[in-house]
Parts: C-alpha cells; sequence; structure tokens
C-alpha cells in the first residue's frame, strides 16, 4: 500500500477518537493552506483575481499561511508587478472584514504576534496579517530551474512553516505551477537528512490545478514540469493531488451562470468590485481549496471522500508514468462530474452569501450539523455487523438564525460499489437502514445534508462512515 495512502487512512481513523469532540465555527482550529497563484492582469489572469476574491471571502475558515505569486501557464517569467493585482484583492479585503466580522460577532484583531499563531476557526485575520504572508515564488517554470540559483522568499516560507511546532499538514494549492515548493524540497534535500526531508515532506498536501509548471503551448510535455520530478522521486512521502475534473466543471459551470456572478457577486463590497468578468472560465483555481473547506463534507487527508472539490483515487497520472491521487479516468472521473454539478448550486450560494456580509454587514448563516447527539466537523466512523439496522438522528441540528431545516440523506458512490443500503424516509431528520447481509468487510459513506430556508438556502454536512466488520 502506498505510504502516503496509508498515512490517509491513519488520519482518517484517527478522526473516529474525536468524533464526540465539538468543531464548530467558533471552536477548533482552521486548517493551514499555502497559495500559490499566477495571479496578473483581467485581460490575462481573471480566475486567479476570482479565486483570491472567493478566498478572502473565507478568510475565518483558513489559516492562510502564504499566498505566492509565482509562474503559470501564461507568465514565464512571472512579472513581478503583476503582484498589485493580490495587493489589490487584500486591500479591498481590508474594507470588507469589517463587515464581515460581523458575521461572527467579531469585534477586533488579535496581535500580529498570536495571528501568526494558531487561528481558531471563525476569526478573521488582518488585512495586514494577509500583507506579511504575500511574497515572491519562483518566477521560473520547470524543473530545469530548480537549484541553487531558484531560492525565493516564497520557498524559504514553506521551509519555515514545516519547521514550526504544528502537527497540522499544510495544504498547498497551486492555482499555477508548484515550482516554488518544488524549489524548497530540493534545498532541504541539499542540507538535511534523507529523514528530515522525508519529514519535510510527509507535512504538505500538494493540490495542483492540472500542471501550469510551463508555458500552455507546451502543456503536454509532462517532463518539462518539476511536478513530475516530486511525484516520481517522492511519491511514497508526498501526498499529491492532481485535479483535471474539477477545475473544468467550476471553469464551465461560472460562465454558464455568468448571470448570477454579475447580480449576487460583483460590486457586493469592495471585494466585489476587484471581481472580473471571466476570460478562459471563472474561478478555475477555487477546487483547491474548496477541497479543504472544513465544512463537515469530506476529510481532506482521505481524497477518495468526495467534497466541494471534487474526489480522487491514487493510481497514474495523466502523464502515464508516475502516480497521483488524480480523478482523469473514468469511472471516477464520471462520479466525481456528477457531484461537481450537485454541489455547485450550494457551494456558489455559499460564496454569494458571503458577499452580502461583506456588502452590507448582514446575511444568513449555515446551519449546525448534530448527528445522533454530536457535533463537529470530522467524519463519524461506526463498526457494525452485517446485517444490522441502523438508526441516526439529525434533529439536534440547528440554524443560528432559527431558519427551518430540510434534510437529505444519502450514500456517497464509489468505482466499483454498486450494493448500497436503502435509507428509510432518507429527506426526514431521523433515519434508518440495514446493512446488507453479505456486507461484511464493506464500508459505506452516509451523508446528512442539510439545508436551511434562509436567504440562498445555506447548506450544513455531516459524514458517517459505516465500517461493516467481518
Amino acid at each position: 500500500m502506498n505510504a502516503v495512502f496509508r498515512y490517509a487512512v491513519i488520519t482518517l481513523l484517527a478522526g473516529a477518537v474525536c468524533t464526540s469532540c465539538s468543531v464548530n465555527p467558533q471552536e477548533g482550529l482552521k486548517p493551514r493552506i499555502v497559495v500559490m497563484t499566477d495571479i496578473g492582469p483581467a485581460d490575462v489572469e481573471p480566475d486567479d483575481n476570482e479565486s483570491a476574491v472567493r478566498l478572502m471571502a473565507y478568510a475565518d475558515r483558513f489559516e492562510i499561511e502564504g499566498i505566492i505569486t509565482t509562474i503559470g501557464w501564461n507568465c514565464d517569467p512571472y512579472p513581478e508587478e503583476w503582484a498589485v493585482y493580490l495587493k489589490r484583492v487584500i486591500d479591498a479585503y481590508q474594507v470588507d472584514v469589517q463587515n464581515l466580522m460581523k458575521r461572527s460577532s467579531q469585534n477586533g484583531f488579535q496581535s500580529i504576534d498570536r495571528e501568526n499563531g494558531r487561528q481558531e476557526l471563525g476569526y478573521w485575520p488582518s488585512a495586514d496579517y494577509i500583507r506579511s504572508r504575500a511574497m515572491m515564488g519562483s518566477r521560473r517554470a520547470g524543473i530545469g530551474v530548480i537549484g541553487p540559483d531558484n531560492d525565493s522568499p516564497g520557498s524559504e516560507l514553506l521551509i519555515r512553516l514545516a519547521d514550526e511546532d504544528d502537527d497540522r499538514p499544510i495544504w498547498l494549492c497551486s492555482w499555477g505551477g508548484a515550482n516554488t515548493f518544488a524549489q524548497a524540497v530540493w534545498r532541504v534535500k541539499q542540507e538535511r537528512s534523507e529523514e528530515e526531508l522525508r519529514k519535510f515532506l510527509r507535512k504538505f498536501r500538494l493540490y495542483t490545478i492540472t500542471d501550469q509548471d510551463m508555458q500552455y503551448n507546451m502543456r503536454m510535455n509532462r517532463a518539462y514540469s518539476s511536478h513530475q520530478w516530486l511525484r516520481r522521486d517522492y511519491a511514497d512521502d508526498l501526498m499529491l493531488v492532481w485535479d483535471e475534473s474539477a477545475w473544468l466543471n467550476q471553469n464551465e459551470l461560472g460562465k454558464s451562470n455568468w448571470d448570477k456572478y454579475e447580480k449576487l457577486i460583483q460590486g457586493k463590497g469592495a471585494m466585489g468590485k476587484v471581481y472580473p468578468k471571466f476570460l478562459w472560465g471563472v474561478e478555475g483555481d477555487t477546487p483547491s481549496f474548496l477541497h479543504v473547506m472544513p465544512n463537515g463534507l469530506n476529510n481532506p487527508d482521505d481524497p477518495t471522500q468526495i467534497g466541494w472539490g471534487g474526489c480522487h483515487q491514487f493510481g497514474i497520472s495523466p502523464d502515464r508514468e508516475t502516480s497521483a491521487w488524480t480523478n482523469w479516468q473514468q469511472p471516477l472521473k464520471g462520479i466525481s462530474n456528477t457531484y461537481e454539478h450537485k454541489f455547485y448550486p450550494d457551494e456558489f450560494n455559499d460564496f454569494a452569501a458571503r458577499m452580502q456580509w461583506a456588502d452590507t454587514g448582514s446575511g444568513n448563516i449555515n446551519p449546525v450539523a448534530v448527528i445522533n447527539g454530536k457535533r463537529g466537523l470530522q467524519p463519524m466512523v461506526i463498526k457494525a455487523k452485517a446485517g444490522k439496522q441502523l438508526s441516526f438522528d439529525a434533529s439536534g441540528s440547528s440554524d443560528p438564525d432559527g431558519d427551518s431545516l430540510t434534510f437529505n440523506w444519502w450514500f456517497q458512490e464509489f468505482p466499483g460499489q454498486t450494493d448500497y443500503p436503502v435509507i428509510n424516509n432518507p429527506q426526514a431528520e431521523k433515519v434508518s437502514l440495514v446493512l446488507p447481509e453479505n456486507a461484511q468487510g464493506t464500508t459505506y459513506h452516509l451523508i446528512c445534508e442539510i439545508h436551511d430556508d434562509g436567504p440562498f438556502n445555506l447548506t450544513a454536512y455531516r459524514r458517517v462512515i459505516i465500517v461493516c466488520a467481518d
């Protein structure tokens, strides 16, 4: 079994210990993320500007450890002056965060020293903190530039982050190329022991939006990219997710729903005013952090679990030489595609509701899922014998605004799995099901999906993993 997959399974099972913990927007720690973006002018890279606005609208859900400007398909070398477009988004966030803080009744900001520590879910960081984490990464693409002359503030930051005394993984969201991370790996390899290098790699999870460590017109030359080096040499220690489904749907669904963006996103608050019209597609990079979104739907350390960023399985990558967590082949691509379409209205509405807060300082807040008296965001894991009847009760779920709730229970579909238990009255707050008599050794993933009846019909989720004992 691949070492990264073993790690994901261990992490998932460890989550079972925490099913009784209270993890809600006011409690628990944010997931750590670093963005590598080729943000630029609206006539070249508008989608990175769009994704940057959405990320800032969720700054209370992520510990943004770094935003690194770097190369992508349309910029090699990356023009340093393009970083001004990231600055524009951060400046707009500085205006809107005064309204966004009202969403969680936050009255002010912590000191920069405290913001540089561990941030709790629900905390909106200061714009000064975000600025301190924005810096330049590698300006040239490809494996050929990795070496002694390619260090950057971005690659040095990644090494410092890995050295921090913090057991949370660091998710690298690669909106452009991941050359900056490859340089950090090269530097650690030169200066530290083999075991220290493995420890460094295991701190990170790399989610790449296709492979952009090259120019667009040479995008099939996979050997040119430093990503192939990472997949080939470090597959046992680095979790690398290569998305070839969610980003395509995000682009196309955004284009076909552009009228909603014009009405509900553009012009809403200062950030809405710097949200440009699409060129290639809408927010193609956003799935990289939607996958990590702490909304109760998925544990990102297990990429097989469907989330707002799709789902993946470990296998041969599109270069047909190396392996990664990916979704480019059937039947998984079709499964992921179906869920991406299913979730798109909810993830858009969630964003639109936050932009209303940015604009007016008021709006709807998501409901809170409570299953069998237990609240939290980690999947609940239960063991049961085949043939056993199970009951699940979401009646303890609530809505901060007092909105009415509707429920939908369903099983996640996995490739090759066809025999799912029948859920009794799946639209009720209380459901029951009977595990098949021949289900020994089978695992089912039951999702409780909750909508409120307030503006935008916001959602909450909780995943229940049922392990059928032999």
